[in-house]
């Protein structure tokens, strides 16, 4: 039997990465944004990834900052972003510590799978992705 792999590729644009993260099955894909050595999520990525509703993430979300899980200054960034209408907004994104907080809060296959990918993929003791290629 055949082991099924998760797929990505590295897309150079801007400042940072994009790399396509795509689970073992092939029904999910996901855009994940790499910068200053981690990775990044707004909250609809992170409801695509653990295929759970805003609310559901956002909810989890605000229990690891309230229970002091995690500091929401260290792990919560800004990003320009262009919408389907040409603007520009500013967008919140999370990076690979609350996304992984998250996804051990959800019951979801999905989200082991991106576990495993994060740990493959070169995640270093200090909990950033330092080498995707």
């Amino acid at each position: 039997m055949k082991k099924k792999e998760t797929k990505h590729e590295t897309l150079q644009g801007g400042k940072g990465k994009v790399v396509i993260y795509q689970s073992p099955g092939g029904e999910g894909r996901l855009e994940v944004r790499l910068e200053e050595e981690t990775l990044w999520l707004n909250l609809n990525q992170i409801a695509a990834l653990f295929e759970r509703d805003k609310s559901v993430i956002s909810r989890h979300l605000r229990n690891v900052f309230r229970e002091e899980e995690l500091e929401r200054e260290s792990v919560v960034a800004f990003f320009a972003t262009t919408a389907a209408d040409g603007k520009t907004y500013k967008v919140e994104y999370f990076n690979l510590d609350a996304v992984l907080s998250v996804g051990y809060r959800v019951n979801s296959k999905r989200g082991t799978q991106f576990r495993i990918w994060t740990n493959i993929r070169g995640r270093t003791s200090k909990y950033q992705l330092s080498r995707i290629e």
